[in-house]
């Protein structure tokens, strides 16, 4: 039909969103993603709009955002009246929890480049490094702390 919107098979919409096809199959049963029309062969057909909300999960999930909160800002954009506090509350959490696994990651690198000093040269008869693997974390913590300059 003329003038209507292109369909794109599971493989192409794959490919112009840069989901797995198992990625969309899996979003259409959790939800986020609307089932597809079929084909008279029985092929899923993807629209404009189902490949526009799978690059909007997509990016959310390349946030960080969960698949819970995902699904939460997708009923915020689904309505007419978006509310954008509520949106704005919601990244606000999120980010609350990106700040909190950054400071976690800071510490395990300092954790990690400790562990790496001990190992020295390499040639030691028992390896620090994998001694210290076998610590309590917050061993690992209290040590690297004690060795910062």
């Amino acid at each position: 039909m003329a003038g209507s919107d292109p369909i794109y098979a599971i493989g192409a919409a794959s490919k112009q969103t840069g989901c797995h096809i198992e990625t969309i199959r899996y979003y259409e049963r959790i939800g986020l993603l609307p089932r597809p029309g079929r084909s008279a062969s029985g092929y899923r057909r993807y629209g404009p709009e189902h490949l526009k909300r799978l690059a909007f999960v997509r990016r959310a999930r390349d946030l960080g955002f969960t698949l819970e909160e995902i699904r939460r800002l997708l009923r915020l954009a689904d309505r007419r009246e978006r509310c954008c506090a509520q949106a704005r509350d919601l990244a606000t959490a999120h980010l609350r929890d990106v700040q909190v696994k950054l400071k976690d990651l800071r510490a395990m690198a300092r954790v990690l480049k400790a562990m790496i000093v001990q190992c020295a040269d390499g040639t030691l008869p028992d390896c620090p490094l994998i001694e210290a693997l076998f610590r309590t974390p917050e061993t690992l913590v209290s040590r690297a702390e004690a060795s910062r300059p």
